[in-house]
C-alpha cells in the first residue's frame, strides 16, 4: 500500500522538503542554505498527495512558513492512503520553529515523525522536540530524535568517523583490532573539547528481530563507551543508546546498505 509522506531537509547545499515512499509519491521543497530556512532562494513544492485538500493544505502552511513570494507549486494528486487527518497534522509541524535547525530533515512518513540536524543548544533541541509533540497532540504519532549540539564540534566528529566503520564480532558488542583503530584515532579528537557531552548512538541493519537489534545497538553503544573511558574519555562526559534498525541511512535491500546501516554515530550534546 502506498502512503502519503513528507519531507524537510536541509542540507550543506541546501534546505529541501520532500515526501516519498518507496515506489511512491514524493512532495518536495528547497531553499539555499542561509541563515533562517526561508531567507533567501525558491521553495519549490513538487510530487504528489492523495487530494486536492490535502494538496491544498500543505501548499498554504509552506506558503505561511516561507512566504508566498518564494514558493513554485509543483505539487500534483495521485491516489493513496494516509492517517486520519494527515494533512492538518503536517501543517501542525511544518512550523517557523524549524528554522533553528541547520543542515537537517524533517520527516514524516505515515505517522512517524523525525527529525535531525544541528541546533546551536540543548534548550534549543527539547524546545523543538516538545513543539513538535505538542503540535501533533496525538498519542498515534511517534516522534524520533535526531539533533545534535553545536555544527562546529559535531563536524570534527562527523569527519573523525567519515568512510571508517568501527567494527564488532559478528553478533556481538566485541570490538575487532580494526574497530579499536578507528576508535583510538577519535581520541585525540574528543579531548579536543574537554567538559562538552556527547551520545553514542548504536544502529543495526533490519537483519533479524528488532528487539534483539535495539539490544545489540545498545550494547555496542556500551562498548565503545567502556573503550573510550579506559583512555581518558570522562565517563560522565558519555551517554549511550541504541537505535536498532529505526534510523537507516541507506536501503537495507542491498549487503552495501546493509553495512552502512551497521554503524555507530557520535552527537555532541552540550
Amino acid at each position: 500500500m502506498r502512503i502519503s509522506s513528507l519531507f524537510l531537509r536541509r542540507a550543506v547545499a541546501c534546505m529541501a522538503c520532500a515526501a516519498a515512499v518507496s515506489g511512491g509519491p514524493r512532495v518536495l521543497a528547497q531553499t539555499a542554505p542561509v541563515p533562517g530556512i526561508a531567507a533567501a532562494g525558491k521553495v519549490v513544492v513538487g510530487g504528489v498527495v492523495p487530494d486536492e485538500a490535502t494538496r491544498s493544505a500543505i501548499l498554504a502552511r509552506v506558503r505561511e512558513v516561507y512566504g508566498a513570494d518564494l514558493v513554485v507549486d509543483q505539487l500534483g494528486i495521485d491516489r493513496l492512503a494516509a492517517p486520519p487527518n494527515w494533512a492538518q497534522q503536517v501543517r501542525s509541524v511544518i512550523d517557523p520553529g524549524l528554522r533553528q535547525v541547520s543542515q537537517g530533515q524533517l520527516r514524516i512518513a505515515g505517522n512517524v515523525v523525525e527529525i535531525s540536524g544541528s541546533v546551536q543548544s540543548e534548550a534549543v533541541r527539547k524546545q523543538l522536540l516538545g513543539q513538535i509533540a505538542a503540535q501533533l497532540n496525538n498519542p498515534t504519532y511517534a516522534v524520533r530524535d535526531g539533533l545534535r549540539i553545536g555544527a562546529n564540534s559535531q563536524q570534527l566528529l562527523d569527519a573523525a568517523v567519515a568512510n571508517r566503520t568501527i567494527a564488532f564480532e559478528v553478533g556481538n558488542a566485541t570490538l575487532t583490532s580494526a574497530g579499536t583503530k578507528v576508535l583510538d584515532d577519535l581520541v585525540p579528537v574528543l579531548r579536543q573539547f574537554p567538559g562538552r557531552r556527547f551520545e553514542i548512538v548504536g544502529h543495526t541493519d533490519d537483519s533479524g528481530a528488532r528487539e534483539s537489534n535495539l539490544a545489540l545497538s545498545a550494547a555496542r553503544a556500551e562498548a565503545v563507551k567502556a573503550y573510550l573511558a579506559a583512555r581518558g574519555i570522562p565517563p560522565g562526559d558519555i551517554v549511550t543508546s541504541g537505535a536498532g534498525p529505526d534510523r537507516p541511512i541507506a536501503p537495507n535491500a542491498t549487503a552495501d546498505g546493509r553495512s552502512r546501516n551497521r554503524r555507530i554515530e557520535f552527537r555532541v550534546l552540550a
